[in-house]
């Protein structure tokens, strides 16, 4: 177990970005919490631009609470539940007053018969009842703080407990009070060790029984601060703890256990207050495939989202998404209580070739940088270690010396390597006196060190002494029990602090008032209904995105004209408000370099389109584009997030590759430009086969001005489909090519 912590756009990309008179985002660091005045700040479509937190101390730390339901009937529920909170308020020194219509008293304690006879004003009020509906009602005039509903039956079950959970949410909204539930559970009132230090995993479940291996880690000395089992999130969600938790200064990392999202925005603003506050966000989310968000809803009756957009929200704002609980663990546990990395280096240390080899092959494969050591330094490690084995990293030691007075040199000379960050020694077996030799000295030398120190203990018994009493007696060196989950979390502990170090809130520069581009797109907008490609591309001039020289025509001799404008060799295509794929119906007509190609052309298209019932608009006479990149660029509306911007490798590869990233705006330069390093067809932008580099920059541009149009739109835009936008040679710009939009 571990320590304690806690511890630009180019100038002619600016100048393009700021000439339609909007504001290029940046990722400069800031990790400032925002102001009184930026909480009620709303950006332009009127969503708050922060989270807010709610004040949660009088429900961890209730100075009284009231038992609704309170028996001590033994061999009934309620009077396990009533047991359990009374020993829960003891601890926290709450007053507990039972509430009862027939009952005096209850395990000694005087019992009221009404929330009305209550004594005093609760911080908190516990149901134990069926039907918490009247029950909230009743609390709402006595001003109770909280309430917690262990009801089941609500949204969980279908329709009809839907409508009920509505009702109940809509009661309390208009109570003043905080409701956790229903459907939920005891884990809030656990019993937490407090002879533990350090800082503390604050633990967030939608499923109770899914926390129990978190909450196990206290018994290897990882310390828990609090456990908010959300159920089905009538009111409080799983954003609202997260909030919290990221301000409690015993916090040192969140875990999470998410089986669906009440709000995606409210889930993005809690992760950014934890981003800007340095405190890592570890969560398991279900709902991976069809089967599994299908067992979701049924549990807590809420929306699973489309699970690509849920991972790169995540990834976006620096949430750490893990797949089972036993990395959940593991990887929050390094988390909490790690130091900042002093480099990203990280050496592998063995007394076998084999293991250090294996290791290194699955650690490199997963991203982490195993740097060669220098020349200098291998010489130094050869003093110990026989010359013939390999020091470069891995660092094979053959075995001997870690028996002796040679190991821990060669330790602390790895760990005073400034390339070094992180020393992991996997120990595939107990192997005693070997073993328990190298397991002490690694021990010592992470008491010495700022670096990290990870043990793989891959004994499957996991009763040696050189286990149990030494390696989980240190407050230093990383214990695990499998290679992929030493791996996964030091990844995750090296990502973190690179996402932290330069964070800024993209919600600091999103858009607060409508540009002048919105102004001209509304106009350009017809609710319920597809544009046509001319109206969609005029929607993307509005936002200064570039379009082919182009003339919509409605005779053969006016396209003879626009040909001649728009200069030899031209496309030919239909347009209208109907057409979605032109392609497949024969509406497009590419390289014509005659006015009696042209002509042959507008007969052919108008032709097909009455076959076909097809109605236009007119057709398109455009300039060709030939040499470039083909890629997509769009927008779709998402049921949690809102709008979300897409970007891809275009033409039909992109339904063949299904090679694209997504963001969810409000994001940055450097979210636009990871979107690009994240498709498997990069290499294509930098030039291939003699092909030129792409504009990069170019492309970027486009992609923050959709998501300018993204936000200010909002879900007035219920599509947008560009494809193909041909990026051009560096320098030369890109066009949007075809363009789709639909209007909600």
């Amino acid at each position: 177990m571990l320590g304690s912590t806690h511890g630009t756009l180019t100038t002619d990309f600016r100048a393009r970005v700021e000439a339609c008179g909007e504001s290029p985002r940046t990722a400069v660091h800031s990790s400032a919490a925002p102001s009184a005045d930026d909480a009620a700040a709303l950006d332009v479509s009127g969503r708050p631009l922060h989270a807010d937190v709610p004040d949660l101390d009088r429900f961890f730390r209730p100075e009284s609470v009231a038992v609704i339901g309170a028996s001590d009937t033994e061999g009934r529920p309620n009077t396990g539940i009533t047991r359990q909170l009374i020993a829960w308020a003891g601890r926290v020194g709450a007053r507990i007053h039972p509430v009862h219509p027939t009952r005096p008293t209850v395990f000694g304690l005087t019992c009221h018969a009404s929330v009305a006879d209550l004594p005093e004003q609760v911080d908190l009020a516990v149901l134990l009842v069926a039907d918490p509906l009247p029950v909230i009602e009743q609390l709402a005039e006595t001003k109770v703080k909280f309430a917690v509903a262990f009801a089941s039956g609500f949204a969980e079950t279908g329709e009809t407990g839907a409508a009920a959970q509505e009702r109940l949410g809509a009661a309390v909204r208009g109570s003043g009070l905080r409701l956790l539930g229903p459907n939920t559970n005891l884990n809030a009132f656990e019993e937490f060790r407090e002879d533990l230090d350090g800082p503390a995993i604050a633990l967030i479940t939608q499923s109770g029984h899914q926390g129990r291996p978190v909450y196990t880690l206290q018994e290897l000395g990882i310390r828990l601060s609090h456990w908010a089992p959300t159920g089905n999130e009538a009111d409080l969600e799983t954003s609202d703890f997260i909030s919290y938790f990221a301000e409690q200064p015993e916090v040192g990392a969140i875990a999470c256990y998410v089986e669906g999202l009440k709000d995606g925005r409210s889930f993005l603003l809690a992760a950014d207050r934890a981003a800007r506050n340095g405190v890592p966000v570890v969560a398991v989310k279900v709902g991976r495939t069809e089967t599994g968000a299908r067992m979701a809803a049924s549990h807590t009756g809420k929306l699973t989202g489309a699970d690509t957009v849920v991972d790169a929200a995540m990834r976006q704002f620096g949430v750490i998404r893990v797949d089972g609980l036993d990395e959940l663990q593991d990887t929050a546990a390094l988390l909490a209580r790690a130091r900042k990395p002093k480099a990203d280096g990280v050496v592998v240390y063995s007394i076998s070739g084999g293991t250090g080899a294996h290791f290194s092959d699955l650690a490199t494969e997963a991203g982490l940088t195993l740097p060669t050591l220098s020349q200098a330094k291998q010489d130094e490690l050869h003093q110990w270690i026989p010359g013939y084995l390999n020091v470069a990293n891995p660092v094979d030691n053959g075995g001997h010396p870690v028996g002796d007075w040679r190991g821990r040199k060669i330790i602390d000379a790895i760990l005073a390597d400034p390339s070094v960050g992180v020393l992991i020694c996997p120990i595939t077996g107990p192997f005693p006196p070997m073993s328990d030799r190298l397991a002490q000295d690694l021990v010592d030398a992470a008491e010495q060190s700022e670096k990290l120190v990870c043990v793989i203990w891959g004994s499957p018994v996991g009763t040696e002494d050189a286990y149990r009493t030494t390696l989980l007696g240190s407050s230093r060196v990383a214990t695990f029990r499998t290679f992929g989950n030493c791996i996964t979390a030091v990844r995750a502990y090296l990502g973190h602090h690179r996402f932290t170090s330069g964070y800024r809130s993209p919600f600091e520069d999103a858009p607060r008032t409508p540009s002048p581009s919105y102004r001209k797109a509304q106009a350009l907008m017809r609710p319920s209904q597809q544009l046509s490609e001319h109206a969609a591309k005029q929607l993307l001039r509005a936002y200064g995105i570039r379009v082919p020289r182009e003339q919509l025509v409605t005779s053969a001799a006016a396209a003879v004209r626009a040909a001649g404008l728009v200069g030899y060799p031209v496309v030919m295509k239909a347009s209208g408000p109907q057409l979605g794929h032109k392609t497949e119906l024969g509406l497009v007509k590419i390289g014509l370099t005659s006015a009696s190609q042209i002509r042959d052309a507008y007969r052919e298209l108008t032709d097909i389109a009455r076959y076909e019932n097809v109605p236009l608009d007119g057709i398109l006479v455009c300039q060709m584009v030939e040499r470039g990149v083909e890629m997509v660029v769009g927008v779709t509306q998402d049921d949690l997030f809102g709008p979300t911007v897409t970007v891809g490798l275009g033409g039909v590869l992109v339904e063949v590759l299904h090679d694209a990233a997504v963001r969810v705006p409000p994001f940055g330069e450097d979210q636009a430009r990871a979107m690009l390093r994240e498709l498997r067809g990069h290499a294509l932008l930098e030039g291939v086969r003699g092909a030129p580099p792409a504009d990069v920059d170019a492309l970027v541009e486009v992609v923050l001005r959709i998501q300018r149009m993204a936000l200010e739109l909002g879900d007035e835009l219920s599509e947008l489909d560009i494809n193909p936008l041909m990026v051009l040679p560096r320098g030369q710009g890109a066009v949007a090519l075809d363009a789709l939009a639909i209007c909600r």
